[in-house]
């Protein structure tokens, strides 16, 4: 693939009328499902590109870079497309949390016994994650 050539995985990818492509980001070595965010071509072109995980920010209007701010990064080990095209799953190299709560996974919270029980702590302070302290 030249510099300026498109993806060969962006024809496979269909993106939603906004453009993006939900992305499920998971352990590669443990199974664990760490977060689920949104992916644009130009995301998924750096993605592949860099080999460290970029995600576009619905509610900052851009590029969402895992770990810019953190350095709780997501390293790519690799990408898989869904039969339909229309969702990524990403195994990826976690380091540290990937949850902006502090958590290592943002699915930290189950329905048991009919009522939503926390099921893991924050590991880290998220002021302290985001030198917010």
């Amino acid at each position: 693939m030249t510099a300026n050539a498109p993806s060969p995985a962006l024809s496979s990818i269909s993106f939603n009328a906004d453009g993006l492509v939900a992305a499920i980001a998971q352990q590669h070595n443990t199974g664990e499902v760490l977060m689920l965010a949104w992916m644009n071509a130009e995301s998924v072109e750096e993605t592949l590109r860099t080999g460290q995980v970029c995600y576009f920010s619905r509610s900052r209007g851009k590029l969402w870079r895992k770990g810019e701010t953190s350095g709780q990064i997501q390293s790519l080990v690799e990408m898989r497309i869904d039969c339909d095209g229309d969702a990524l799953l990403l195994l990826v190299d976690q380091k540290g949390v990937a949850c902006h709560t502090g958590r290592r996974s943002c699915f930290y919270t189950a329905m048991r016994d009919g009522k939503l029980t926390e099921i893991a702590a924050p590991s880290v302070d998220p002021e302290i994650l985001y030198n917010r302290t």
